[in-house]
């Protein structure tokens, strides 16, 4: 039998001693078995060296933070060696070693050093607020209060798949329409350049008069070949941009209209309010579970929200439960929010299972959502063809309108 010193947290505490075991696997299993979450584990006999000077985060960044993909691979390889019942000071020096990206390296040896001074695992993730949001930071610390952490860990995890699962839907969703869209307007201006010109020349010798949407086509390809016409185009299309950045950014009014236009698209806004929606609910569910209180989950799930309108509705959901009211009445009272969600919340308040009914509602807009993009996958190719059909159709319907004409006086 042999002798090893551990540290570790049981009970929301951090926790020190002494236990035999035949291995060091040995004394981490039975560590285990005692509710202790290990954060290092070491033979008695072996001296530590003196805790190194704490990293300073200031330089983690100086190449930008990490990727999404990169910070969920890590949360997945974290929470399968913690739930091996591996030691976190371990865990955390093999993923730091194992990792290929230098921010996310830096990152993990920060963490590792900070925890190996004693500073608490949440507070340890904390300290990177850029990379780490305040739903990881809080199911770590539920984990650690609980002597759950692998519990807590994992459903971190599946958070942040689904996450970057429907980031990824929508945007193989809008990349389609946008591709075609792309296409039919490269299409419209080589017309405009290289086509419309040589009609102009012919009807030019003929003398034959231009029907008006003839002649408004013919200006805007003098205009588009003009050097000076497309500097100017060019220019009025970057203040554009740049104006709608600065309004979208300063006015609060402007970007109210302008996200309340988004959830009001056809086809895309239900899209997006539903992702919306299955994501709040996701947070809502995982938080309360965690045992955060309700005000919190809610200022939380305002934070990863990226709509000023979903906010805003979510801040009057946070100031009607201060008061008292039941987040039943309050939701219904908000209009973004479908009455389906409100009727969901309903039944998870009357049974006093609130985290279970989240997560319900969480899984209802999730095939809701799956629904929509199947939807629009199938809707949006017939509606981009019709579109491209009609814009380029009806150019050269105005190009070949003047010898329509001069056929029907021949004619005539």
């Amino acid at each position: 039998m042999e002798s090893f010193t551990y540290k570790g947290i049981s009970a929301g505490k951090y926790v020190e001693g002494e236990i035999n075991a035949l291995n060091q696997e040995e004394a981490a299993h039975k560590l285990k078995q005692d509710k202790v979450i290990i954060t290092n584990i070491t033979k008695s006999k072996k001296k530590k060296e003196k805790e190194k000077k704490k990293t300073k985060t200031s330089g983690l960044f100086s190449g930008g933070k990490p990727k999404p993909e990169d910070i969920v691979i890590f949360s997945k390889q974290f929470a399968t060696m913690v739930k091996a019942g591996l030691p976190i000071l371990n865990t955390l020096q093999m993923l730091r070693d194992q990792t290929v990206k230098p921010k996310m390296k830096e990152i993990i040896e920060s963490i590792r050093k900070n925890l190996e001074g004693g500073t608490q695992l949440s507070s340890c993730f904390a300290k990177h607020p850029d990379v780490f949001d305040n739903v990881y930071i809080n199911l770590i610390k539920a984990g650690e209060a609980s002597g759950k952490l692998d519990v807590f860990l994992l459903k971190l995890v599946d958070s942040l798949e689904k996450k970057e699962k429907i980031k990824s839907k929508i945007k193989s969703a809008l990349f389609y329409p946008m591709t075609l869209f792309t296409v039919a307007v490269v299409v419209m201006v080589f017309m405009l350049i290289k086509v419309v010109p040589v009609f102009a020349k012919m009807y030019e010798g003929m003398g034959v008069p231009l029907p008006k949407p003839t002649a408004a086509i013919m200006g805007m390809s003098n205009f588009m070949r003009d050097p000076s016409g497309g500097g100017v185009l060019l220019i009025i299309l970057i203040l554009a941009f740049v104006v709608f950045k600065y309004l979208n950014k300063k006015n609060e009014a402007f970007r109210f209209k302008w996200h309340q236009t988004i959830l009001k698209l056809p086809l895309f806004g239900e899209l997006i309010l539903k992702s919306l929606l299955a994501r709040i609910a996701l947070i809502m569910g995982n938080l309360s579970a965690a045992g955060v209180n309700l005000l919190e989950s809610i200022e939380i799930a305002k934070s990863v929200s990226n709509n000023v309108v979903v906010i805003g509705a979510l801040e009057n959901v946070k100031k009607g439960v201060f008061s008292g009211d039941t987040l039943t009445k309050l939701f219904l009272k908000e209009k973004v929010f479908p009455q389906t969600f409100s009727q969901l919340i309903s039944v998870g308040e009357q049974t006093g299972s609130l985290d279970q009914m989240f997560e319900s509602v969480a899984k209802y807009y999730e095939e809701e959502f799956d629904t929509a993009v199947a939807n629009l996958s199938s809707l949006i190719e017939p509606i981009m063809i019709v579109f491209m059909g009609l814009t380029i159709g009806s150019l050269m319907i105005a190009m070949y309108a003047p010898i329509f004409n001069v056929g029907a006086i021949i004619g005539g």
